[in-house]
């Protein structure tokens, strides 16, 4: 099952794909959950799949919605740097034992389709195509054996960084967490659908040129070790997005450096998820 969350003449719903078309689940579940968050909290993907088996949900067509994140309010955005052993190399950062971590913001994610904005302070907005996990079943002190089942789905993450306001500090927040300069989507795949997560291949492609591209084995931490380490220092709840980390190939470690320019294209494409797909856009003016 594909889960969307979309805005439709200023309506804020969520829904499932069923090839162009989305059926409104939020039509007969608002009252009772009234995002997809609410509805992973409560346990409702069982109650959606059987919704969409009785039929009779409303139906609009998948292009005439604006597409948000699939989980627009996530509790918490953690994300894993150095994560794939070809992006640590270019880097040139020192093997660790334990994941590199740090934390976005909500309000830097934008959806599929939507512009990713670069912004007046820096030019050096950098592509990082990476696969999103998100939690289904809270929990603290999750075994690594046990991790997948607290898992909802999966979803195309691109975790753009400012590279130069990254690297003002050894902490990688402001070049993390600049207004939409992130993409996350188009939909979240539910992970009946994705038995493994380590069997994925990951592309990322600027203006239709491939720039990365791994399976998803190659991660250092795999998904179950990620959720296993958060999980021992903080509670993770329904709609959590964990962000697992990049491959190597990204912008600022070619020669000559490549970022994101307005008119940009940007896609990154998981195997059995589908294409997120974003333009860049210089930040309006003004204060």
């Amino acid at each position: 099952m594909k889960l969307v969350s979309f805005e439709l003449e200023g309506r804020a719903a969520y829904g499932a794909v069923r090839g162009d078309a989305v059926l409104d689940l939020s039509a007969r579940f608002a009252d009772r959950w009234p995002d997809l968050r609410a509805l992973l909290a409560a346990d409702g993907v069982a109650a959606a799949r059987d919704a969409l088996a009785e039929g009779g949900l409303p139906e609009v067509a998948l292009d005439t919605v604006r597409l948000l994140p699939p989980i627009p309010n996530p509790g918490r955005i953690l994300c894993v740097g150095l994560n794939y052993d070809e992006h640590r190399r270019e880097t040139g950062r020192p093997e660790l034992a334990y994941p590199t971590l740090f934390v976005r913001f909500s309000s830097t994610l934008v959806g599929h389709g939507a512009p990713l904005v670069v912004p007046r302070e820096s030019s050096r907005l950098d592509f990082e195509g990476e696969l999103a996990v998100v939690i289904g079943r809270g929990g603290r002190r999750i075994a690594a054996a046990r991790a997948l089942e607290h898992v909802a789905g999966y979803s195309c993450f691109n975790d753009a960084t400012v590279r130069d306001w990254q690297r003002h500090t050894s902490q990688f927040t402001p070049g993390k967490n600049f207004p939409a300069t992130g993409g996350f989507g188009p939909w979240l795949v539910t992970a009946d659908q994705i038995p493994d997560p380590a069997a994925l291949t990951l592309s990322t492609r600027l203006n239709g040129e491939r720039m990365q591209h791994a399976t998803t084995a190659s991660m250092i931490f795999p998904v179950p070790a990620l959720i296993e380490y958060i999980s021992s220092f903080t509670r993770l709840d329904p709609g959590d997005v964990i962000a697992t980390g990049t491959p190597g190939g990204v912008g600022f470690k070619r020669e000559p450096p490549v970022y994101l320019k307005p008119g940009d294209a940007i896609e990154v494409e998981i195997d059995r998820i589908g294409t997120l797909a974003n333009p860049a856009r210089a930040e309006p003016g003004g204060p």
